[in-house]
Order: structure tokens, then C-alpha cells, then sequence
């Protein structure tokens, strides 16, 4: 039977048949509706939003099924209705009609269909037993509803009764609102009803665990203030923890000063709840400090033949620095004890400055640390952060020491040079105690509050350039230099040592692969430009990597690889035999420089062009090689007419001087007298010899000064293919740190005056004899010689 019914939206909530509800409105059209039927029949259709957002739905926001209620109470209040409503069945709306203050629909009751079977009274029963389970969980739910539940009802008002508190999603509530057949209703809400038991159940359980842990903290904290109390009586205050920490700190030999400190931030940890924060801090600051090895040392080894025979197998070569650790154990074993020495171990990369303090370490038996500080701009990483910070935690050597579990190993302090500086402090002022000999001793690191005795341990640094480092911290150390390899000593280090290790990373042995020598002189002289060996390294590891193909590719001969060979594996050289010039030139000579990455050669190249006496630089020159192109030039002037030039020679001229790779920073005086001999060459037109390479200050009055980075210019100087060296005079000393094999392949001359630099550069002389003995002469006021550059 049809009825014309006011059409009331409910947001998120639906009202199920046999139930009552309290809700609240506080719409216009709501309102209008229930004070319309209230005054009436006091009968509504209350309808679930498809979309619980909006304010005013449509007819086409609602959904079709709704259900026919009973205004059973209402109170008016501000603005709002609050009613107390009766479910009364399920209702379909066939249409809406047109009203001005509230939805009004035909709408026609939907029976249920219910067949009364064994079944649906067994689903009731287990929905009834399952309904107490949850109640027994903790399940929310009316005292009221609850006794209708548990009273005998109809399986139809049953499974309203219980999905009406179900804590079910609205379209799950709709669903079981359109659901009109009893027993597949039944089922439905036996399936939510397990559902959410099992959701009671692990809240049970979690909060099960909870409450557990919270008595036992409880019970805990209740029985350690009564053992504190009971060993109070007893004169025995300390507990297991505390007296483990005591018993710790007696054994490991801690000075007195240390140990008394100690000792009592144990007894104030003990006094504290160990629900403190500071608790945990202070035990934190014990570990640290009863982990530190105070007088724990490694056994040196004093063998000397046992060490020098351990540093020769790990390197080839470094003779110096291997000689400095033969020294310092001939002294400690002499002496019996010796402050450790602050090496510094200074050259280009991939010379073995790194790998050397792993063999400094065997060879005297002791645990090696390295600590890298490159890029460390923050002074705590070094001294440690103070214990008020939170998570602060003790510096880069303090922790050092604790891995070695030693308090005298070799702790290297890698690239020293690059260490930063900002706002948070300067990392390199801290490292001054650490690398004193006189204060080490007493090294305080912020965090341990504590002296800690550094003076066994051997320092070893290592830095590509001393300029970036203080000077006070450089005095500091014993500075060591590491030239870069000759030819041969990349031969040796190749062949006994880096093939070895490459073969063995790329899983190959000698039976899948041979180099013949000639094949690796011709890898290192075509394939490399270096001072060190690593890009050797990568070279062989490349060769070794199609070595490898093969052999998974199933190649049962064996790979022997040579000259004629090798571009197969690694492609065409990339370097000729020799760099220097294919013939010789008129206007361009050839310098030795000093680099970072070790000793290189530039040439010097000078241009004369018509103009008006201007001289231009180019190639990136830095001030003072600027400078030095300005006092070849005035020397040129004043020196023209031995070089048969006109006085007058430079006003028609612009002298261009180009220094090639102009994209790399070039300074400092050590080109004097390579940027001479190319201005006086271009101005005679004499050729400069090609395989003549020169390094030396010049002056305004030609003498030529002394240099520094001999040894790398000159390994830099072979390694290029040339014949013949120029040097001042004074670096005459320094030949004896040249590798001899080098010597033997190149011809030192000295010179002290720049009349002798061009007579043995030019490809003919233009100076007598005489006249350059009496320019050499020495003078009256003569500039003393300058330090190296």
C-alpha cells in the first residue's frame, strides 16, 4: 500500500527497524519535515546520503531504500530538534512529489521473507552467543539493547537489534538495510560480528601487554627502592650494575685522577631512578670512559731485519720513509721507550702515501686507525662534543683509540691538507695538542672531561700540498716527501704487485692470462701519464676485465698479451713515447713545473707581432709568473745588444707570450728562464733546442735563482723523453734524492747566469766564451738566492 510520506536525509547514519535512536537535526527542510509530522501522523522515511558532504540533497542523492520511523519524542531547542524515533519497517520510494519545505515521496513497505527452518534459529542462537562474547571483549553497546538482544525475539527484529551497534561502514549498514531476506541477513551479520570480535580481541591482548609492562616497570622500580633500603641497613650500597662498573674500573689501570672521577659518576648513576633522562647520559659517559684502553698497549715488534723484510714486500721503493721506521724501532729498542713521531707523508695521489701506514703498522706489530679529514669543518669532530649536547659523543681520535683496543697504534690522519674551517671552530687548531710530542700526553677531548695519554701513538698524516696547512701545525710535523714513480719503479710495482692483486679481484689466474714485460713498459708508457699508479691499476683492471670475458665465454687457451697485441684489449695508445717537439723551434722552449698531481713540463711559447713595445700573457698565469714575464723581458732590453738587437728593437714590437692549456692555472718564478730563452730565441730567430728542458728564477740582472720540487720536475722531465737539464746552480744538492736510474738517462747542466741558459739552449751560440764568464761574475749588493717555490 502506497503512502505519501515526508522524506527525511541522514548524513552517515541509518535507522533499522524495531530499534530507537536519538538523533539530532538542525537543517531547515529537516526541521520543516518533523514539525510537519509531528503535528500529524508523527511517521518519517529516513534516507542515507549517497554523499555525506552535502547540505541539500537532491531526490538523486539519496538512496531508494529507507526506513519508515516513529517520532516517539521531541525537544526543541536553539535552532536544533533533538527526537527520539522508533524504526518501524523497511520502505522503497517509488517517487517524490513537488512540496516547498521538505522532501515528500510515495514509498511502499518491503515485507521480509523469512521461512522458518532449523537453520535460521541455529544463526541465531550462534549471532546471540557471539553478540555475549563480544559484550565480554569490551563491546560498547546499551544496557537496553542488550536485554532485547538476549530476550527471546524474532530472527528479523535479532538481526536488526544487533547490526543497529555494529561498527559497520554506512554502505555496509545500507547494504543490510536493503537486505529483506532473513536469513542471508543473518549471515552477513554473523561475518561483521567475527570480524569485529577479532579486532576486540587483539585490543584486549595489546592492552594485555601494556598494563603487563607498566606492573612490571612498577613492580620493578617498587623492589629496587627496597633492595636500595635493605643494603642501606646492611652498609652495602652498591648494586650487581653498579658493582660491575667498580670492579671494571680497578682492573684497567686507570690513573687515580681518572679513576676518582669515575668512580664517582658510578656512585651518582646508582643514587638515580632509572627512569631518569640524566641516567642514562651518565651511563653512556662510564661505558665510554671504562672502554678506553688506558693501559692496554700493543707488543712492538723491535726486529729491525723482520721489518725492513715486511715494509719491502708491501712496497717498492720509498726508501726514505722506510728508513725513518727502521730508525725509530733502532731507537726504542736502544732506549727502551720513545715518544711517537708525527710523520707527514706529503706527495701526488696514487704514490703510495695511504697504503704505507697499513705496512708501518705490521711492521711494528701494532693495530692500525685511519681517520680521513677531508672536508671536516667542525672542531668537535675532532675533539668530541661537550656532555651537555644531546647525542654527543667523544671525537674522531678518542673513538679511533677505542676501535683499536690499543693505546699506542698507528693512527693515520688522511688528506691533513683539506681540513675546513667555519663557524663551528677550526678542525686543524684542535689537532695542535694531538700532534705535540711535549702535550699529547695530557690530551683533553671535550666529551671525556679526562686526560688521555697520546704520546705512544704513532702519527702518520698525509697531504698533497703543505700551503693549505697552518704553519703552526706544520712545524709540528716531520715532513717526508713522496716524489712520483720513475718508469722502472712503476715496472716493478706493477709487476709484483698489481697484476697479482687485479687477477686475483677478476677471478683469472696465470693459466687464463700472461703480460709479457715489454707489454706492461708499453702499458705504462702509453696508456699512462701519472705520478702514482692508479691509473695503471685501472688500465691492467680493464685489460683483465676482457681477459675475463673470454674465459666465461668458455676460451680454454691461455691470453698472452704484448706490444703487438694490447690496443686489442684496451684500444689505441693514448700517449706518444715522448712529449717533446718533433723538431726544434724558433720562439718556444720547454719549463719544468711542479704540480699537485707531481712534476710536469710547459711549454713556453712567444709570438712577435708589429705594434707599439706592449707585452701580452695569456694561459692563465698567476701574479708572479706574470712578474717573471716581465723581468725576462727588461733582462732582454738590457741585454740587446749582445743578442744583436737594436736599442730601440721593442717599440715596433708587441711581444705575445702563451703559455698552452689555458685552462689550468699556471704561477709561481720557476719559468724565469724558460720564458727568456723563448723571448731571445723569437727575437734572434735561433731555434731552442727540443730536448732541452730548463726550471730556474731569473733576475733582472740574469742570474738564475734556486727552485724547489727538483725532484718531481725531473722525474716529470725523463718521463717526457727529454735529453738534457738545465738547473741552478744551488739545487746541486738535491741530485742526490733523484733515482739513479733517471740520471743515468739525462745530462745535468748548472748554470748560475742566463747567458750560459741560452748559449746551451740555442741550437747555435751567440755569446763568447769570455763574455759570458765575465757577465757571471759576482756583483757588488748581489740578490741573495730565494727559498723554493
Amino acid at each position: 500500500m502506497e503512502k505519501l510520506i515526508p522524506i527525511i536525509p541522514i548524513r552517515d547514519g541509518i535507522i533499522f527497524p524495531h530499534t530507537d535512536s536519538v538523533l539530532t537535526f538542525g537543517r531547515p527542510k529537516s526541521l520543516s519535515a518533523l514539525e510537519s509530522s509531528f503535528k500529524h501522523e508523527r511517521v518519517v522515511c529516513f534516507v542515507l546520503q549517497k554523499n555525506p558532504r552535502l547540505n541539500d540533497p537532491t531526490s538523486e542523492d539519496l538512496y531508494e531504500i529507507g526506513t519508515l520511523s516513529r517520532i516517539e519524542r521531541m525537544i526543541r531547542t536553539d535552532g536544533e530538534i533533538n527526537a527520539q524515533v522508533r524504526g518501524i519497517s523497511r520502505v522503497r520510494i517509488l517517487s517524490y512529489e513537488q512540496h516547498a519545505s521538505y522532501l515528500l515521496a510515495k514509498v511502499v513497505e518491503l515485507p521480509d521473507v523469512i521461512q522458518d527452518s532449523p537453520e535460521i534459529k541455529a544463526l541465531c542462537n550462534h549471532l546471540t552467543n557471539e553478540f555475549r562474547r563480544a559484550m565480554n571483549l569490551g563491546k560498547p553497546a546499551d544496557f537496553l539493547v542488550f536485554m532485547n538482544i538476549m530476550s527471546e525475539t524474532s530472527p528479523a527484529e535479532l538481526s536488526d537489534l544487533i547490526a543497529s551497534v555494529l561498527d559497520l561502514k554506512p554502505i555496509e549498514r545500507q547494504g543490510l538495510l536493503e537486505e529483506t531476506d532473513v536469513k542471508t541477513r543473518l549471515e552477513k551479520i554473523t561475518e561483521f560480528l567475527a570480524r569485529e570480535i577479532k579486532v576486540l580481541e587483539l585490543e584486549r591482548r595489546i592492552a594485555s601487554k601494556t598494563q603487563e609492562r607498566f606492573e612490571k616497570g612498577a613492580r620493578e622500580a617498587m623492589l629496587r627502592e627496597r633492595l636500595k633500603t635493605i643494603e642501606k641497613e646492611l652498609g652495602d650500597e652498591d648494586t650487581g650494575e653498579i658493582k660491575e662498573m667498580m670492579d671494571k674500573v680497578n682492573k684497567i689501570g686507570m690513573p687515580d685522577d681518572v679513576k676518582e672521577k669515575v668512580k664517582k659518576e658510578i656512585r651518582k648513576l646508582g643514587q638515580m631512578n632509572q627512569f631518569n633522562p640524566e641516567a642514562g647520559y651518565i651511563r653512556n659517559y662510564v661505558d665510554w670512559l671504562v672502554s678506553l684502553p688506558w693501559s692496554k698497549k700493543s707488543e712492538n715488534n723491535v726486529d729491525i731485519k723482520t721489518a725492513e723484510k715486511i715494509l719491502d714486500e708491501d712496497h717498492f721503493g720509498l726508501k726514505k720513509i722506510k728508513e725513518r721506521i727502521v730508525e725509530y724501532l733502532a731507537v726504542h729498542k736502544l732506549a727502551g721507550k720513545m715518544k711517537g713521531p708525527i710523520l707527514c707523508f706529503v706527495g701526488p695521489p696514487g704514490v703510495g702515501k695511504t697504503s704505507i701506514g697499513k705496512s708501518i703498522a705490521r711492521a711494528l706489530g701494532r693495530k692500525f686507525v685511519r681517520v680521513s679529514l677531508g672536508g671536516i669543518r667542525d672542531e668537535a669532530e675532532i675533539r668530541g662534543h661537550r656532555r651537555t649536547y644531546v647525542g654527543a659523543l667523544p671525537g674522531r681520535i678518542i673513538q679511533g683509540i677505542k676501535d683499536a683496543d690499543t693505546k699506542n697504534p698507528v693512527f693515520m690522519l688522511d688528506e691533513i691538507d683539506k681540513v675546513g674551517v667555519d663557524f663551528r671552530g677550526d678542525p686543524s687548531s684542535a689537532l695542535l695538542e694531538a700532534l705535540d710530542p711535549e702535550q699529547n700526553n695530557q690530551f683533553s677531548d671535550h666529551y671525556l672531561e679526562v686526560p688521555f695519554d697520546l704520546s705512544d701513538v704513532m702519527f702518520v698524516t698525509t697531504a698533497n700540498i703543505l700551503d693549505t696547512i697552518p704553519p703552526a701545525l706544520r712545524d709540528r710535523l716531520e715532513i717526508i716527501h713522496f716524489a712520483g714513480y720513475t718508469l722502472d719503479e712503476k715496472f716493478n710495482i706493477g709487476g709484483r704487485y698489481l697484476l697479482k692483486k687485479q687477477m686475483e679481484a677478476h677471478g683469472l689466474s696465470s693459466d687464463n692470462v700472461f703480460i709479457t714485460d715489454e707489454a706492461l713498459r708499453y702499458l705504462i708508457e702509453r696508456y699512462t701519464r701519472e705520478a702514482g699508479v692508479r691509473s695503471l691499476e685501472r688500465q691492467i683492471a680493464a685489460l683483465f676485465r676482457k681477459v675475463a670475458k673470454l674465459v666465461a665465454d668458455g676460451q680454454k687457451t691461455k691470453t698472452v698479451v704484448t706490444p703487438k697485441n694490447i690496443a686489442a684489449f684496451l684500444g689505441p695508445a693514448k700517449y706518444n713515447a715522448t712529449m717533446v717537439e718533433k723538431k726544434d723551434e724558433v720562439g718556444m722552449s720547454t719549463g719544468l713545473a711542479w704540480t699537485e698531481a707531481g712534476g710536469d713540463i710547459l711549454f713556453i711559447e712567444v709570438a712577435l707581432m708589429p705594434g707599439k713595445g706592449s707585452l701580452i700573457l695569456t694561459g692563465q698565469l698567476g701574479d708572479v709568473m706574470k712578474e717573471s714575464c716581465q723581468a725576462a723581458m727588461s733582462y732582454i732590453r738590457s741585454r740587446a745588444q749582445t743578442l744583436g738587437l737594436s736599442d730601440k728593437f721593442y717599440q715596433k714590437l708587441d711581444v705575445h707570450i702563451h703559455v698552452p692549456e689555458g685552462a689550468v692555472p699556471k704561477d709561481g718564478p720557476s719559468a724565469g728562464i724558460a720564458i727568456t730563452t723563448a723571448i731571445a730565441s723569437a727575437l734572434t730567430k735561433i731555434p731552442v733546442k727540443r730536448t732541452v728542458g730548463m726550471t730556474g728564477e731569473v733576475t733582472l740582472r740574469g742570474r738564475v735563482l734556486e727552485i724547489g720540487g727538483l725532484k718531481e720536475k725531473v722525474i716529470a722531465a725523463h718521463r717526457a723523453g727529454l735529453k738534457t737539464i738545465l738547473l741552478p746552480k744551488d739545487n746541486q744538492k738535491d741530485l742526490e734524492d733523484i733515482p739513479k736510474e733517471v740520471i743515468k738517462d739525462l745530462k745535468f747542466v748548472f748554470v748560475s747566469h742566463m747567458d750560459e741558459v741560452l748559449n746551451i739552449a740555442f741550437a747555435k751560440p751567440f755569446v763568447k766564451k769570455e763574455e759570458v764568464i765575465m757577465s757571471s761574475r759576482p756583483m757588488l749588493h748581489a740578490r741573495q738566492p730565494q727559498p723554493a717555490d
